[in-house]
């Protein structure tokens, strides 16, 4: 819990106002909103801004028909450049990864090497009299009509029957039919997509048409097929883009592109991997049996003790009678060594120091599983409230927008603010989820570093929660009003107000967990960077488990450009002209 100093008076927010109407209508006049056209361009100021310091996109979502255009396109242009058919520059393409630009250098390089590696013969191998009327095929033996018998670039004769059994096996074999070769063991020479339509099969052709679609994406390093079930979209990623690898694809699933993994900035792909490692692991299971149970002095498999007195009996076919305490035979137990509940032998050995290794190590174990459980629980839920977001935003979307909208007599397109603080609350709630697996591995002996963390974490997760509780609850009586609500514009001001505030939180808590809580100085006496130098004076003040710090102001780490200053008590970015914060009031420093 944060103290009264810390928490931002939600209720007092009520700068970030916007233009609602223009025009009167019948359900609301004109003067109704008349009062908020200042608010309002600082409010749509304050959003061009934040949209300018977002970064470029540095990926691009491919559909399968971008990707069939995109190939299509490489072929022809390798055709073009090289004077060589599509069917052997689709063999080159696919030879070098899809690389154009390989494909150049190499060809440019050493024509004549290039075409033996691939497989494509200038002249056939073997030629033929156009005066002979049958061939025989190099798998059956069987003599043919000319019609009957087709050759690769080689000229090697094989019937129609043949070649469809050998590439309808190979198909069956995987993607590998994509590089097939002439059957002939001696030759080289490459089997192009010509032969592929000899086939009857309709089945196969679309199993190797897809093959090659694939191959498109799978074999480009540029490129990687979207993660989530079901969806057919491929990405294309800046390779030059360095720090940010989360992607977005079109079926609303965000994921890194180095792992593949669920979008997990600003944590690194490597604690992620350890983090979900030990989420699924047997290692959990082993330290909650030693931390839980102990091992019967005979049969020596586990058991567990969760209530009752010190006799246990091991299970069937063991049924060995001992002491828990001790693991002594319990028929030398009795009132003489403390009764049912108690073992003063044990008493008598901890304190000559027999049992210390063994409850050491339980004790060890015991407190690695709580630390373990308390990171995880709160990992867990955070992202069942990020579902719990979602699914409400999906609701907000095709239901309350335009039941509200009716409500409160406003177009829909002024009620992005709502759309807008639900998306702030789903990205938050998976940033916040991911620093509890860093908080997990962050070296204990690192106080300082430790201590900077809990501050920044606590502060970001308060205020998602002032914010998640506004856009939950504070907008149920909106949407259950008969008729519009002077008040709804105050709770736009606040709604707004905190979505604002709570990106500015979560800001400087990823960009401190990227850059490794550098801020943090090599004694761990103070802090060279924090948000606000009102909440240095306070802020363990009523938190449990988080430990004061001394921190020193560096409003760097803050966008102070010529037309902004930002609060060091909110962090909010104010125009120039404003001697007061117009989120907390706070006078200019």
């Amino acid at each position: 819990m944060q103290s009264e100093d810390d928490m931002h008076d939600a209720n007092d927010i009520d700068s970030l106002d916007d233009d609602f109407y223009s025009g009167e209508t019948e359900d609301a006049p004109l003067d109704y909103y008349s009062d908020y056209d200042d608010e309002a361009d600082d409010y749509f100021e304050e959003a061009d801004r934040i949209e300018s310091r977002r970064p470029e996109q540095n990926f691009t979502i491919l559909k399968e028909s971008d990707i069939k255009q995109r190939q299509e396109e490489d072929v022809t242009r390798v055709a073009t450049v090289l004077s060589i058919s599509r069917i052997f520059a689709s063999i080159l393409l696919r030879y070098y990864n899809w690389s154009v630009s390989r494909v150049h250098d190499a060809w440019f390089a050493d024509e004549e090497q290039v075409r033996k590696s691939v497989g494509l013969l200038e002249k056939p191998i073997v030629q033929y009299d156009n005066n002979t009327r049958e061939l025989t095929c190099g798998i059956c033996f069987e003599n043919y009509p000319r019609a009957r018998i087709e050759m690769a670039s080689c000229g090697h004769p094989y019937c129609i029957s043949c070649w469809e059994g050998y590439i309808s096996t190979s198909i069956s074999d995987g993607p590998g039919c994509l590089m097939l070769r002439c059957p002939d063991p001696t030759c080289g020479a490459a089997v192009g997509q010509d032969m592929i339509s000899l086939l009857k099969s309709d089945e196969d052709k679309q199993k190797y048409a897809r093959y090659l679609l694939r191959s498109y994406i799978e074999d480009n390093k540029k490129s990687k097929w979207c993660p989530a079930p079901g969806c057919e979209c491929a990405v294309t990623f800046d390779a030059g883009s360095v720090g940010n690898y989360d992607v977005s694809c079109l079926c609303s699933y965000s994921f890194c592109w180095n792992c593949t993994e669920e979008a997990h900035r600003p944590v690194d792909c490597g604690t992620v991997a350890k983090w979900i490692l030990k989420n699924s692991a047997e290692s959990e299971n082993m330290n909650w049996i030693l931390a839980n149970s102990k091992p019967c002095p005979k049969c020596k498999r586990p058991i567990e003790k969760n209530q009752g007195c010190m006799h246990m009996t091991c299970t069937p076919p063991c049924k060995y009678e001992f002491c828990w305490l001790c693991l002594g035979v319990w028929s030398d137990h009795g009132e003489r060594t403390g009764g049912f509940y108690a073992c003063n032998r044990y008493e008598t050995a901890k304190q000559e120091g027999v049992y210390d290794d063994t409850e050491r190590r339980r004790e060890m174990a015991k407190n690695s599983l709580e630390r373990y459980t308390h990171y995880y629980e709160r990992w867990a839920s955070n992202q069942s409230s990020r579902q719990k977001a979602l699914a409400d935003l999906q609701q907000m979307q095709t239901v309350h927008i335009e039941k509200l909208s009716d409500i409160q007599c406003q177009p829909e397109s002024q009620l992005k603010f709502i759309t807008e603080a639900w998306l702030q609350i789903i990205e938050c709630r998976r940033v916040l989820k991911w620093t509890y697996a860093y908080g997990f591995y962050l070296p204990e002996h690192e106080l300082a570093k430790k201590q900077f963390f809990e501050y920044l974490q606590g502060e970001a997760e308060s205020g998602l929660e002032r914010l998640h509780q506004c856009a939950e609850k504070e907008l149920q009586p909106f949407l259950c009003a008969d008729e519009p609500s002077r008040e709804f514009n105050d709770f736009r001001t606040k709604l707004a107000g905190l979505t604002s505030v709570t990106r500015n939180y979560f800001e400087n808590l990823v960009r401190a967990l990227e850059n490794g809580l550098s801020d943090v100085d090599s004694n761990g006496a103070s802090f060279s960077r924090a948000t606000s130098s009102k909440n240095a004076a306070g802020s363990s003040k009523g938190r449990s488990g988080r430990v004061k710090g001394t921190f020193r102001t560096s409003m760097s780490s803050r966008m102070n450009d010529d037309s902004h200053w930002c609060c060091e008590h909110c962090t909010y970015a104010n125009v120039k002209s404003a001697t007061t914060c117009q989120m907390c009031y706070q006078q200019r420093r």
